[in-house]
């Protein structure tokens, strides 16, 4: 990749795993998933290990049984959610491929409009402002913006962005957990006449409890991120009307089963969600997009991780961008694979 800059560090290089899960009808399913480690705690390395093991107990048993095969993954082993959301995402393809239909209709869904934003990373003022005219200029309406830096010269970032892209443009930004609690509230008073759509996980997790606070004062809604990783997590800022919006990401959740069920929290207490990720290829972003488009309450997408600097693309089919508008193939399953050249370049293991 091209280095890419957040507020807890700088990727150099997508850690990303992908796997099949082959079965004797002939078919097989795909999954991907892309280690973060500054956030989720897993590595490549880790996530090749664990796989290894989550293989063998899958060995010779019925791959439709979705819920008990994820079950016994979690009775495995605590959290690991990055790599067992590789896993969850080539059950549902197989399920999807056995039913013959595209993964969103298989999850329940319709087509839907769907439109990314393309997000501009942590750099000098100047520099993410011309940064966001270059974006303007391609066709991009919904920029995001990394901050989560020392709020004064955050706040300088989003005012010469906005300053120049104009009032048309929708901003959102995203501290990924950069400030602490008064940081929080200089940066979003210092920028809350900037028309910005949200603002993604302002804090560090171990300051939820000072969510519901930052919540009153703030003028920017706010959408957790990293302070969600399961239902339970939801639920408890639900409760404690801690935020606006839920960014579903599967590296964090484990995958599309958990992801269901904070969707449906979230769709209760009527709480918006956005489908995010990590640095996936366009095989697990397809993924997603299918899972985005079978949800209605899903209503902000932040899918540009191809976009951003991945320097190639190994994948056959999946999804495309028209302009930023995502478009879904007809394929049945999730509709995406990887290149054989490719793969034959790479580490590998069969169990």
């Amino acid at each position: 990749m091209h280095p890419f800059t957040i507020a807890t560090g700088t990727m150099h290089f997508a850690q990303n795993i992908f796997l099949r899960v082959h079965t004797n009808a002939g078919i097989y399913g795909v999954g991907e998933c892309s280690a973060f480690p500054m956030i989720v705690g897993e590595t490549q390395a880790t996530c090749f290990e664990m796989a290894k093991d989550f293989a063998k107990l899958w060995k010779d048993k019925d791959p439709l049984s979705i819920e008990e095969h994820m079950d016994e993954l979690d009775r495995f082993t605590a959290f690991n959610s990055t790599i067992k959301s590789a896993f969850d995402m080539a059950l549902f393809d197989l399920a999807a491929k056995n039913a013959q239909v595209p993964l969103y209709q298989f999850l329940g869904g319709n087509k839907k409009e769907m439109e990314t934003d393309l997000t501009i990373g942590i750099d000098e003022p100047a520099i993410m402002a011309q940064k966001a005219i270059e974006f303007k200029d391609m066709g991009v309406r919904i920029v995001k913006i990394k901050l989560g830096k020392n709020p004064k010269d955050d706040i300088e970032r989003v005012k010469q962005i906005r300053e120049a892209v104009g009032k048309k443009l929708v901003l959102r930004i995203d501290a990924n957990q950069g400030w602490n609690f008064e940081e929080a509230k200089k940066a979003l008073t210092g920028i809350k006449d900037f028309d910005i759509q949200f603002c993604e996980q302002p804090m560090r997790v171990w300051e939820d409890g000072k969510l519901p606070e930052l919540k009153k004062i703030s003028a920017i809604k706010l959408m957790a991120d990293e302070s969600v990783y399961d239902h339970h997590d939801a639920a408890r800022l639900i409760q404690s009307n801690a935020c606006d919006y839920v960014n579903i990401k599967f590296a964090k959740s484990g995958g599309i089963l958990e992801a269901k069920k904070i969707n449906a929290i979230c769709q209760e207490n009527n709480i918006p969600c956005m489908m995010g990720g990590m640095l996936e290829s366009r095989v697990a972003l397809t993924a997603f997009a299918h899972f985005a488009m079978a949800h209605n309450n899903i209503v902000f997408y932040d899918m540009d991780t191809c976009l951003l600097g991945h320097k190639v693309d190994p994948v056959i089919g999946g999804l495309n961008y028209n302009g930023f508008f995502i478009e879904l193939p007809n394929a049945f399953g999730i509709g995406a694979d990887v290149d054989e050249s490719f793969l034959k370049k790479l580490e590998s293991i069969i169990i």
